[in-house]
């Protein structure tokens, strides 16, 4: 294993990748929310798998509580498997694939486009079949990303989203938020999660708790446990876990309880504390913690850029605890940096 990672190195490289996204990225962003504007849909859908799939449930609350408008995840497979067609017209399409080269999101991605949806490509090759069957690109500006684990890609991803909604709803707090997010994720990266690494380490299983917008950080989170450290680990709402879930719960599983400074939070807090009761080994992102050991948040200016913070604070500390377990995370078994499927 090389003595620094390339998940390291490009963990690290985060805030200098947004600040170029936001920079380069501003003359395609204003023309695809003007365009956004232009259809003003009653309803959105989202096609991406993995990661990307995680980035679009982060726009779906965004979208839902910023302008009121619902987004389904619609499976690629409908298109691409089952050769079906969906009525899409008045709506808009947000696809999201780092690499734009997955047959199925493409072929989902050009029949919205068909049935009349607005369709928009989240990707970091501007020169992809993703972008090529789309009405409007939006380059991630991530760069190179050599380690198969996605983390700057996911970050830009979830920007590019944001911003779209910003820049649509012109919303100016969220606009002053995100161009203030390179200098809190560098704090973000620096955030001292050793305090998890060390009891999860010794673990084999773990949940990730999230509610709202960082729900979708807590869909991340389990993703790169099974990605990096080869843990088992299941992401689930706050509001879902004490329905079933918390039967496996016996003292010293690890849980990480992933919120934002938003209204859900005390909410979510109250179950984490809830469940550090019965002994479970609770972290909270959260000063608001009673028996749950509060983790170190780089807050943001706004509840909706708060979630981008804490996955970068998480991938520092997964990163670290992979390592220690003797595990590469540039190269996860059975893994590739691009997943095709039909």
């Amino acid at each position: 294993m090389p003595s620094q990672t390339h998940m390291r190195r490009e963990i690290l490289e985060i805030p200098a990748a947004v600040e170029t996204l936001l920079t380069e990225g501003q003359p395609g962003m204003k023309s695809a929310a003007a365009a956004l504007a232009d259809r003003d849909p009653a309803f959105m859908i989202s096609v991406a798998r993995g990661s990307s799939d995680h980035a679009a449930t982060y726009f779906k609350y965004a979208s839902e509580l910023v302008a009121g408008v619902p987004v389904a995840s619609v499976g690629p497979s409908i298109a691409s498997i089952y050769e079906r067609r969906l009525k899409l017209g008045g709506s808009a399409c947000i696809a999201i694939s780092q690499s734009g080269k997955s047959p199925d999101i493409v072929s989902m991605a050009d029949m919205a486009g068909r049935e009349g949806a607005l369709s928009f490509a989240l990707t970091n090759h501007p020169d992809s079949d993703l972008a090529s069957v789309c009405a409007h690109t939006l380059n991630l500006h991530a760069g190179a990303e050599l380690s198969v684990a996605a983390t700057k890609t996911f970050v830009t991803s979830i920007v590019s989203a944001i911003w779209l909604l910003a820049e649509w709803q012109k919303d100016d707090a969220l606009r002053a938020a995100i161009r203030k997010l390179p200098e809190v994720l560098a704090s973000a990266a620096a955030a001292d999660w050793g305090a998890l690494g060390e009891q999860i380490a010794s673990h084999k299983s773990l949940f990730c708790l999230g509610r709202g917008p960082a729900l979708a950080i807590s869909n991340e989170a389990a993703l790169k446990f099974k990605e990096t450290c080869q843990l088992h680990a299941e992401s689930y709402s706050s509001a879902e876990v004490l329905h079933g879930p918390v039967s496996i719960v016996d003292r010293g599983f690890p849980v990480i309880a992933l919120t934002a400074a938003d209204a859900a939070e005390r909410a979510l807090v109250e179950v984490a504390d809830e469940i550090a009761g019965k002994g479970a080994i609770v972290f909270a992102t959260s000063d608001k913690a009673a028996r749950a050991s509060r983790l170190p948040a780089a807050r943001t200016s706004h509840p909706l850029t708060d979630p981008i913070s804490l996955i970068v604070s998480f991938y520092a500390m997964v990163e670290q605890v992979a390592v220690s377990r003797g595990v590469n995370p540039d190269e996860p078994r059975h893994l590739r940096k691009v997943t095709e499927t039909v």
